[in-house]
């Protein structure tokens, strides 16, 4: 019997959580109401989950308005892991909301006597392993383990309180991330590095190094689940001219999804390239580029005839209208160049932004070395529907670094990069929280 909340840690530590959660029921949270895991799209970023879709089999009514996202979820106990293959969580734009549902179907270890009634005082739990399955607990009001959290004092992400993987751990993952990054700061300047999958640190000579160095001082390794990097955080560094004036070199990149629809999608990129990209602007023979400045409140584009769209959101209320809507690059005759669709882009957005630390840095070779600052910005509780507001202002915009080279050859040489960047300074308004921490 797990009879207290250390023991419940080490059996959650014990079947591979590396980040653990709990959620206080209220009385409609049960396996008839579902449970309801907070207003807007936040908690997508905390359950991991497979792709959006919409449910075939629900009623040709309520089909588009909402949509959901498969979780690889077990109940576990003393005796193991128990598989709940229904498992999933139901979008509600309309609302908007997330919700839990499927839990208890078809899963014989399911704690059906808690989620079946409407008792004051449960909690649920959920563990996060590393590779994207969510392991799940429930307590009543009288379990020792529901007493020692309400007594406790825990940091909170959204409706979620957030647990140590141990009590015996001297501090919450912030404050632990914050102590490694001033022990970083302090390093001064660092060779530029990269840590290998068997955790040994290698010299690394490219350019782009200042992530990688950083992540190996963290003791990040490469992993096949793309997931926050330390303790639940996404750590992100930026270069800048020095740490007085603090003018980033450049603007952040926030993922680099590659369209779902469109001429690049239907008929591919050599010949979305030439329908829609020009001669490489510095005279280099047989090249043709893709780029330029693309968000809503723009035109078409001078040098590819384009411009972008966002349909199925409503800036009035911040809101998704038409789950299946999306964002598009039309032409001047309304030909859907490329396209995202809101299911596509959540599932690149959700996975590594629900808490992020942006760190600066410095730069110099030779041989080149990094030196990061002591200004560090913490940004917690994003939302999709954060991003599309950004994204309808123009705050957010479409970046494309897409080219091809040897056009005319049988093999052309084809790079795709499809970017969505900010300028550093809008990068609070993707948050509910942002604070600003001096390490010194």
């Amino acid at each position: 019997m797990v009879a207290s909340l250390k023991q419940f840690l080490d059996l959650m530590r014990y079947y591979g959580a590396h980040r653990i959660y709990a959620k206080h029921l209220s009385p409609n949270d049960n396996s008839k109401n579902q449970v309801y895991l907070g207003g807007g799209f936040a908690a997508l970023n905390v359950i991991p989950h497979g792709e959006v879709y919409t449910d075939a089999s629900e009623k040709a009514s309520s089909v588009r308005d909402r949509a959901k996202a498969d979780v690889e979820f077990y109940w576990i106990n003393e005796e193991g892991r128990h598989r709940a293959p229904d498992a999933n969580l139901i979008l509600y734009p309309k609302y908007p909301e997330v919700r839990m549902s499927g839990f208890l179907k078809g899963c014989k270890g399911a704690p059906s006597k808690l989620l079946t009634v409407r008792d004051e005082g449960r909690v649920m739990f959920f563990g996060v392993t590393r590779d994207g399955v969510v392991l799940g607990y429930v307590t009543d009001a009288d379990d020792p383990i529901t007493k020692e959290l309400t007594a406790g004092n825990w940091p909170m992400l959204g409706v979620f309180t957030e647990l140590p993987l141990s009590l015996d751990l001297p501090a919450d993952p912030k404050t632990i991330l914050l102590d490694e990054l001033r022990r970083i700061y302090q390093l001064n300047w660092i060779m530029s590095q990269k840590l290998a999958k068997d955790g040994k640190k290698a010299p690394y000579a490219a350019r782009n190094g200042g992530g990688y160095t950083l992540e190996a001082e963290l003791g990040i390794t490469p992993n096949g689940y793309a997931e926050p990097d330390f303790m639940g955080w996404e750590v992100k560094q930026y270069g800048v001219n020095n740490f007085t004036a603090f003018r980033p070199k450049s603007p952040v990149t926030l993922m680099t999804p590659e369209p779902t629809g469109g001429i690049y999608k239907s008929e591919g990129v050599a010949e979305f390239l030439k329908r829609f990209g020009y001669a490489d602007q510095s005279g280099k023979e047989d090249r043709f580029n893709f780029g330029g400045r693309y968000d809503c409140t723009r035109g078409h584009h001078h040098l590819t005839g384009l411009r972008m769209t966002l349909t199925g959101y409503d800036a009035a209320t911040g809101r998704i209208s038409d789950i299946e809507g999306g964002m598009a690059l039309v032409s001047a005759t309304d030909t859907v160049a490329a396209s995202w669709t809101f299911k596509s882009l959540m599932a690149h957005w959700n996975r590594k932004h629900a808490q992020a630390a942006y760190v600066p840095s410095l730069s110099r070779t030779p041989p080149p070395e990094y030196s990061y600052g002591a200004q560090v910005l913490l940004c917690e509780q994003t939302d999709f529907l954060l991003f599309l507001k950004a994204f309808s202002t123009g705050t957010v915009y479409y970046d494309p670094a897409v080219k091809i080279e040897k056009a005319s050859s049988a093999k052309p040489d084809i790079k795709r990069r499809s970017q969505f960047r900010v300028a550093h300074a809008g990068l609070t308004q993707l948050y509910q929280k942002n604070e600003t921490v001096l390490l010194y």
